[in-house]
């Protein structure tokens, strides 16, 4: 599953370095060509020379090396992905940053790969809320970030911190490799995010939406071979560049933009939470505040699940989100046969940790062939791998 693969290879300065060597030696027998960067400090720790004969490849180090000028951006086009293992607590702070001082961090900064990250550092470094923090950046980057293992650390404490070892990141690329094929060639077109819909230059009407499902369900399809555009409502959300993102504020603008993508695609996710309803008039001046009542007159807006599931060929998948606070089963099973959709993704505001705002989600799943699927609540990327399993299934 790795045979071929060009796999550019990441390592920091952490006492983990080491087992980098390890690591290139199994996937160059495994069949990838591997390129190897190495951090300034990185080369305390693990001799260049060696990973240089283990890959046949130059080691990298330096953005400017004698008259040579190394090509980070060609580099990160290069690579299937880019894995930087280890990664120590100090890359990973650049990494949020954004800081780029070195030929590792403007490799990082210019990759159009997927990127995946080992870390490696002591228990009390690992469980700092700084480092969390990062983490949790860098993953709404749309990074992945591998787990780390228990054990003797080299501190001599017995703590959370190791570095997943090189034959289970093996097993994992192998694994990322083979799922990524499953959508390969596909194209899939992903709603996320609010709408706002203008009172006047200052005021609108919104809701809680922070396109955060949409964005993990993006994030997930592009790692199965996908490709994504992203049609995303106003959001203060990174978005990672590894897809088309068109970027919208109200109904009317999600619908044009729904509309001119979807004869192209293979695949709709509408997760946005768009607007029922928008205000008649639009006033061109802020409204003043007065002691009077006002009253604000609304209109309907277009509904784009709908119209999808008219205009939808018999080769194209449909998949509609319902977001209810009663009577959740039968809304949702309605909306599936209403919609002409081919799954519904179902969430109760009336579950714990599900709707609006939250990092996890708690979902059902009905499919056109009459399956109801239950998910307990997990984190949203982990909501994302269940939705993508179940458009694969379809």
């Amino acid at each position: 599953m790795l045979k071929e693969k060009k796999i550019l290879l990441g390592v920091t300065g952490s006492i983990a370095a080491y087992k980098a060597a390890i690591l290139v030696r199994l996937l160059v027998k495994a069949g990838a060509e591997v390129k190897i960067i190495l951090t300034p400090a990185a080369k305390e720790f693990v001799s260049p020379l060696t990973l240089s004969t283990l890959s046949r490849n130059p080691v990298l180090i330096d953005l400017v090396h004698e008259d040579t000028w190394q090509n980070h951006v060609s580099l990160g086009r290069w690579a299937d992905i880019m894995l930087l293992a280890p990664l120590s607590c100090n890359t990973l702070a650049k990494m949020a940053s954004g800081t780029c001082d070195n030929l590792l961090m403007a490799v990082y900064l210019s990759a159009t790969c997927k990127v995946a990250v080992a870390p490696a550092m002591d228990e009390d470094m690992w469980l700092h809320p700084a480092t969390k923090r990062n983490l949790q950046m860098i993953g709404n980057y749309g990074n992945i970030v591998l787990p780390v293992e228990s054990g003797e650390l080299a501190s001599g404490l017995i703590g959370e911190g190791r570095m997943m070892e090189p034959a289970a990141m093996v097993e994992w690329l192998k694994k990322y490799f083979s799922a990524g094929q499953l959508l390969s060639g596909k194209k899939v077109m992903v709603t996320a995010g609010p709408t706002y819909e203008p009172l006047d230059p200052v005021r609108f009407i919104g809701n809680h939406s922070s396109g955060k499902m949409g964005l993990a369900i993006a994030i997930e399809l592009e790692k199965r071979g996908a490709t994504v555009t992203l049609i995303l409502g106003p959001t203060s959300l990174q978005i990672p560049a590894l897809f088309n993102t068109i970027r919208v504020q109200t109904a009317a603008e999600m619908f044009d933009a729904c509309e001119a993508v979807f004869p192209n695609m293979d695949i709709a996710v509408m997760s946005a939470a768009v607007a029922d309803y928008t205000p008649i008039v639009v006033n061109e001046e802020k409204i003043k505040k007065s002691d009077a009542a006002i009253s604000i007159a609304l209109t309907k807006t277009k509904d784009i699940l709908k119209y999808l599931g008219e205009t939808k060929r018999a080769d194209q998948l449909l998949i509609g989100f319902a977001l209810e606070t009663s009577d959740e089963e039968n809304y949702a099973k309605k909306k599936l046969i209403e919609k002409n959709a081919d799954l519904i993704v179902l969430n109760s505001l009336n579950d714990v940790g599900a709707g609006f705002g939250h990092d996890t989600n708690k979902i059902t799943i009905f499919d056109k062939l009459g399956n109801t699927h239950y998910f307990d609540t997990k984190s949203k990327k982990d909501v994302a791998e269940d939705i993508v399993n179940q458009i694969i299934q379809l």
